[in-house]
């Protein structure tokens, strides 16, 4: 008999027949159920439904037999449900592999994974979306609701509610970038979905790859850099995706998707996710192109769908270093880097229906592009890293903010914030060389904190028992507070009164102190 699905059979394999008396007394055959096939309709718990019938093409004429449970699947559902057949061969490692994803929604909406995925909210906070609904709010509707609400995903009557815009102020000036911040409950759904599609995906990502992965950050990219630049490739393509997140191509993510993800319902519920809409303004607008940037699922439809763009150049033999968006290709020669682009351009813009914006895109030294906040320069044939000079300026003007005299801020919320920015900053910024530039730092900000004590000191009387209680003389604590200088000029009169250790005691942590901290650990 022919090799496929028909009669319920898994493709490849023969039936085993054995003779049975019937009533009338003749004899017939029963087929015997492949012992593979029973424990899929059986162990897994799930309702009763037939295998898809695939062509030797696995892409052409594709029919999903549906039976009880499936009859209430959509017609969208049916369209994605339709997809490639359960053997696969990983293009990474060449290994016959089983995604038994026919039930991946089950595993998604399984206790374990809603309570961790709830954990996660709950822990990262964050703003409530269109409904209003606030994360503290969230668990008692979640008691109240929850099965009411699993039904719903698994009947594919649940509808996502729009997100909320949200627009955060970019580098450059007049730019912004869009958030779309989705309700409490969604970020649960989402945060299920991308925690089970995680270590599925986990295995076809790149080793170049480093954004939004476990165990990965921008300290790993940074160093990937470096290794590439020691053995030669001095030249890269900083590339650039114009508004990737606004602009990604919904069908072709579906598509990229559908390779992986045989759960019809699943494709469906990530397809309403990305069509759900936005709320700007109070107006809503349709979302037929691209995917909310701040949701929870996000990062990872991102990394699913660059990775065709990390496969591509891995196939053309291409050293690069990818995170997030950010992509640098690594090259040998300024001709060899422009080659590259060129030939890289059909792909992106023809196969993966992004933009790559050729104003901010550029063939340079590695020495003369930022990448991640960093710069690289060489020294001793070593390549090393300092500070882009904007992230200094953003750095300042995040210093500036924490020590305006006029913004109201309570002493105890300043040096809470300033410490926080401070081992945070440098934490990120541990890699590069920069003792002098914190040095330089330290003094800046400390002025600024100087300043803004003594505005808060005001009255004449309140500023000479300050300056008495700092251990002054009563001549010179008089003359000091009845002083007409400016705040600026006051600040640095006060250098050794108001010294560096009492801003430290105060809760001022220094960066270069806690730069050499981190630097020895």
């Amino acid at each position: 008999m022919t090799c496929g699905t028909k009669g319920g059979l898994i493709s490849g394999q023969k039936q085993s027949m054995k003779p049975v008396v019937t009533t009338n007394g003749e004899k017939s055959a029963e087929v015997i159920v492949p012992k593979r096939l029973q424990t899929l309709r059986e162990g897994l718990n799930f309702r009763r439904y037939k295998l898809m019938n695939v062509t030797e093409s696995r892409f052409k004429n594709r029919q999903l037999h549906i039976e009880d449970y499936l009859q209430m699947v959509s017609a969208e559902q049916k369209e994605y449900a339709e997809v490639f057949d359960y053997r696969r061969i990983a293009e990474k490692s060449g290994i016959i592999t089983d995604y038994w994803t026919d039930n991946l929604l089950d595993l998604i909406l399984r206790k374990d994974n809603l309570n961790r995925a709830y954990k996660r909210v709950k822990s990262n906070k964050g703003a409530g979306g269109t409904d209003g609904m606030q994360v503290d709010e969230l668990l008692p509707y979640l008691k109240e609701n929850q099965k009411t609400l699993i039904q719903q995903i698994r009947d594919g009557r649940y509808k996502p509610n729009p997100v909320r815009r949200v627009e955060i102020p970019k580098e450059t000036k007049g730019e912004y970038r869009k958030l779309g911040v989705p309700t409490v409950v969604d970020r649960v759904i989402q945060q299920a979905i991308t925690q089970e599609l995680s270590s599925i995906y986990e295995e076809q990502f790149s080793e170049n790859s480093f954004g939004f992965r476990p165990n990965r950050g921008a300290h790993d990219a940074l160093k990937q850099c470096q290794k590439n630049v020691k053995d030669g490739y001095v030249y890269v393509v900083d590339m650039d995706l114009e508004k990737f997140f606004d602009t990604v191509c919904q069908s072709k993510l579906i598509e990229v998707l559908s390779r992986t993800i045989k759960d019809g319902r699943v494709i469906s519920l990530i397809h309403k996710y990305l069509n759900a809409g936005v709320i700007a303004n109070g107006m809503f607008e349709r979302t037929e192109i691209g995917m909310p940037q701040g949701g929870p699922l996000s990062p990872l439809l991102s990394n699913i769908m660059l990775n065709e763009l990390d496969k591509e150049l891995e196939r053309r033999g291409h050293r690069f270093v990818r995170y997030a968006d950010d992509c640098m290709i690594f090259c040998k020669s300024r001709k060899s880097a422009e080659r590259t682009l060129k030939n890289i351009l059909p792909f992106i813009e023809g196969k993966l229906f992004l933009k790559v914006n050729l104003k901010k895109t550029e063939v340079a030294h590695v020495s003369r592009v930022k990448y991640l906040g960093y710069t690289f320069y060489r020294y001793k044939g070593k390549c090393r890293f300092r500070v882009h000079p904007k992230s200094v300026e953003k750095m300042k003007n995040k210093l500036r903010e924490l020590t305006d005299r006029n913004n109201g801020m309570s002493n105890q919320l300043r040096e809470e914030k300033y410490q926080q920015f401070v081992r945070g900053w440098v934490n990120y910024f541990k890699l590069a060389d920069m003792k002098g530039l914190l040095q330089r730092t330290d003094e800046w900000a400390r002025r600024r904190i100087r300043a803004v004590y003594w505005k808060q000191w005001k009255k004449i009387k309140t500023k000479y028992r300050m300056l008495k209680a700092l251990g002054l003389e009563h001549w010179k604590a008089k003359e000091l507070a009845c002083s007409r200088k400016g705040y600026w000029r006051m600040a640095h009169v006060l250098n050794q009164i108001f010294s560096n250790k009492i801003i430290a005691k105060l809760g001022y942590t220094s960066f270069l102190d806690y730069y050499l901290v981190v630097c020895e650990n």
